[in-house]
């Protein structure tokens, strides 16, 4: 690594322990994805001797019960420590080269939700507990991982009287949470940081606003500092969210109409779209008209998203590592595309002597909204 860039890594069960130098010395390349919702994961290359003891420590985390060899990799760029992700080894194997003599070592793993999927307790009772007291109270046993559940309550708590049902776990913990997330039109994910061995565990809206990563640049000289870009626009992913509710009383459906702009996603494209097609929200008709338009609300600024770009940038020259989750500008491209973006994804791909990031951005429309663009 350059000296602007430091990386560090823990290994252990449950609790990790920092790596032995013996350890990073064999490690060849590093590569970590981060995704806006859903499971990150991590990839990590060894180069090893046949007889090296590594091999055995692997070999013995694959057969542990239940298989939590805690991973955790982090970065220092310019004096600021990133935590990429907290993770669990899923997987490991090795390959030879006969020529050169060389064993390669990989191991392959997933964020801290692997946890949350490794048992089925369908049917536990949770019984007067809303969407939200569920959620937390999933979460909890998750505290001895160092895993902090932050749980944003819903518009509408819908607290249910046990004389009337008695709600119950469905599958595993976190196909439980993502159910019940995604009923009311929230996203969960594991967050990792700030410190090594420390997570939060989101269950909540998606938040499109706040502070703003300093600019991609292209065409910019000295200050360019992404090396690929590719912009893709689809004016066919547009769609006219519509909601369709009861009235109490006559049972009459009421169809409404709903936008795919709210204070916590807002228009990031000045230009946006004409919708091409129709998208009815299904299992509506016994929401409260509220509850209704915030949940189509949510679902249908996941189509909003017209405007997609991917590309490469060098983190030496961008001086920082990209986030995932918050936005970021972009100059150079010209004036339908400049602007800010929302940031889906990253994929880091670290070797000695050379830090790159995979980005994914999107946002709603051509043409930024702004009339600059933050450095």
């Amino acid at each position: 690594m350059t000296n602007a860039i430091e990386l560090s890594l823990w290994i252990g069960p449950v609790v990790p322990i920092k790596a032995t130098q013996t350890m990073i010395d064999a490690l060849q390349s590093v590569k970590v994805t981060a995704r806006a919702v859903g499971t990150s994961g991590f990839e990590l290359n060894f180069l090893v001797d046949v007889d090296s003891p590594l091999q055995t420590i692997f070999l013995l985390a694959g057969g542990a019960i239940p298989p939590v060899m805690r991973v955790v990799v982090a970065v220092t760029v310019n004096g600021s420590m990133n935590v990429l992700i907290d993770g669990v080894m899923t997987d490991h194997h090795i390959g030879t080269d006969v020529q050169n003599g060389r064993t390669t070592l990989t191991v392959i793993g997933e964020d801290l939700t692997r946890v949350m999927d490794l048992f089925d307790t369908s049917g536990l009772p949770l019984p007067a507990m809303p969407p939200e007291a569920q959620v937390a109270l999933l979460l909890v046993k998750y505290l001895v991982l160092g895993v902090t559940p932050m749980v944003i309550p819903s518009v509408l708590i819908d607290v249910p009287l046990p004389i009337d049902r008695i709600p119950r776990q469905k599958g595993t913990d976190l196909k439980h949470i993502r159910r019940l997330a995604d009923q009311v039109g929230y996203v969960f994910y594991q967050d990792p940081g700030p410190q090594p061995g420390q997570s939060i565990a989101y269950w909540g809206p998606q938040i499109k606003v706040g502070p703003v990563q300093p600019a991609l640049a292209l065409d910019a000289d000295a200050y360019t500092n992404v090396e690929h870009l590719q912009f893709t626009f689809k004016n066919t992913r547009k769609a006219l969210p519509i909601v369709t509710i009861q009235e109490p009383i006559t049972k009459t459906p009421i169809p409404i109409a709903v936008g795919d702009i709210t204070p916590l996603n807002p228009p990031l494209g000045a230009i946006e779209p004409i919708p091409t097609r129709i998208d009815i929200t299904q299992g509506a008709a016994k929401w409260s008209a509220m509850r209704a338009a915030l949940i189509a609300m949510a679902r249908a600024s996941t189509s909003a998203e017209a405007v997609s770009a991917s590309g490469t940038l060098n983190v030496l020259r961008y001086g920082q590592v990209l986030k995932p989750r918050s936005l970021v500008g972009l100059r150079g491209a010209g004036l339908a595309f400049d602007g800010l973006y929302y940031v889906n994804g990253v994929t880091h791909q670290i070797k000695r002597g050379e830090y790159k990031q995979d980005f994914e951005l999107s946002r709603n429309g051509l043409v930024s909204t702004l009339g600059s663009i933050p450095s």
